[in-house]
């Protein structure tokens, strides 16, 4: 793109008359007694030469005005083509390039005020936390929650709890939390969970808080209750012969004469029953205390190994398939993460050995980023579909023998954790226990 027609034939003039000025001027030098024809020619050419400055120096004026508009964010101005202005083209070209770039401005603040009102209306509270400006509440329900402080430094928030101004305050990894906040309601449970800002080379953290209460409330009442029913039950079946017995043992002692041998027999048998009882509230009491978790990082072959020598001695003739990574690591607490899989593994085996066909049960670990997944499957009937759910409950059980304890001290273990446990059904039919820790 180089000058326009206009501008040249301009410029051609002006040099043109610049060249016939100073010929004349000259001429005029030249020839005695023309004083006043030298200085009209002096004057005609100071004037042909100012215009010709002005006339190159327009288009120098004009670039230099639209780069500063530029510089200063004015994506509205055009570049002046008008006058004799030189770089037609070009000015045409930027007068695209400044339209293409306001449209993208346009689009690009669209798109600002659009995240501005998503992070703003987000039912989580967010807020951000850098060197310069402390912390900053980024949304309403951050507004709306956090009114009991004054300033903007992490210390000033522990009036919200001591732990969570020391989480707005450390600089760490990713990581979620479960903490009681002191809110201007009353204490809340709540989700509170911290990432870092990596990108275009910003140093903030981001802290999302997601109050938790409401739904706690909820999911401790329906745990009530289903605790509630399976107790309910429990009790009343270990009641009702225990009744039947002391009645039974009452007659037998008030015949003439009493029937010794039948009211002992009964009195045994009711001393057993009593003591069913006791266990079984032995064995509530074990749910009800959480447990302690004391994680380090071990290698997961070795630990495999150990389970598997532990469930041959068991169950020496079922097959248990081991399968797992040899360079794989659990991070997690050996004894308990142990008791759960004896448990699962037990459970396996006594729903596989009895049962007709090929019995084997099988135990596998893998990696999934940074968790792993364990898995726990057996060829027998499976757990039907209907019964997922209450599997997990406190003493809930489909076998005669059982406490219905161990499911969920398993599931305790794991979510103490930080893991999940479900179960479905294996490739064959079968139970499929699941962890991920």
């Amino acid at each position: 793109m180089g000058f326009d027609r206009r501008f040249t034939l301009g410029l051609a003039a002006w040099v043109a008359a610049l060249l016939v000025v100073a010929a004349g001027f000259l001429l005029a030098l030249a020839t005695p007694g023309l004083a006043a024809a030298r200085l009209v020619a002096g004057l005609l050419v100071a004037g042909v030469v100012w215009g010709l400055w002005r006339h190159v120096a327009r288009t120098n004026q004009i670039v230099a005005r639209f780069v500063e508009a530029v510089r200063f964010g004015d994506v509205t101005a055009r570049f002046d083509r008008g006058g004799g202005a030189g770089f037609g083209d070009l000015g045409a070209t930027l007068d695209a390039a400044m339209r293409h770039l306001h449209a993208e401005r346009g689009q690009a603040e669209r798109d600002l005020r659009y995240y501005e009102a998503l992070i703003d209306d987000v039912p989580v509270a967010v807020l951000t936390v850098d060197a310069a400006r402390g912390v900053t509440l980024a949304n309403k329900v951050a507004r709306r929650l956090f009114v009991r402080h004054d300033g903007v430094q992490p210390g000033d928030f522990a009036v919200y709890g001591t732990s969570f101004a020391h989480r707005l305050a450390q600089d760490g990894p990713v990581r979620q939390e479960l903490l009681i906040l002191q809110f201007a309601g009353g204490p809340q449970h709540a989700i509170v969970r911290t990432a870092a800002l990596g990108r275009l080379g910003l140093d903030v953290r981001v802290v999302t808080v997601e109050p938790m209460q409401g739904t706690l409330d909820t999911v401790e009442m329906a745990t009530q209750t289903d605790l509630v029913r399976v107790l309910t039950h429990e009790i009343l079946n270990s009641l009702t012969p225990v009744t039947s017995l002391a009645g039974t043992a009452v007659v037998l002692l008030g015949e003439d004469p009493p029937d010794i041998a039948d009211a002992r027999a009964a009195v045994l048998t009711l001393a057993r029953r009593a003591e069913g009882l006791r266990h079984f509230i032995e064995s509530y009491r074990a749910v009800a205390r959480a447990p302690e978790v004391r994680r380090r990082v071990f290698g997961a072959q070795p630990f495999a190994d150990e389970l598997r020598r532990l469930f041959l001695v068991e169950w020496p003739t079922l097959p248990l398939t081991v399968d797992v990574p040899p360079a794989l690591n659990l991070d997690a607490d050996p004894d308990l993460i142990a008791q759960v899989l004896i448990n699962l593994l037990r459970n396996a085996a006594q729903a596989t050995y009895l049962r007709e066909g090929p019995a084997w049960v099988r135990l596998a670990m893998t990696a999934e980023g940074d968790r792993v997944r364990i898995a726990v499957e057996d060829s027998g009937p499976g757990v039907p579909e209907a019964l997922r759910r209450d599997i997990f409950l406190p003493f809930f059980t489909t076998r005669a023998e059982g406490t219905g304890v161990g499911l969920n001290l398993a599931r305790q273990i794991v979510i103490a954790h930080g893991g999940t446990i479900e179960v479905g059904q294996g490739a064959q039919g079968g139970a499929l226990f699941s962890l991920v820790i």
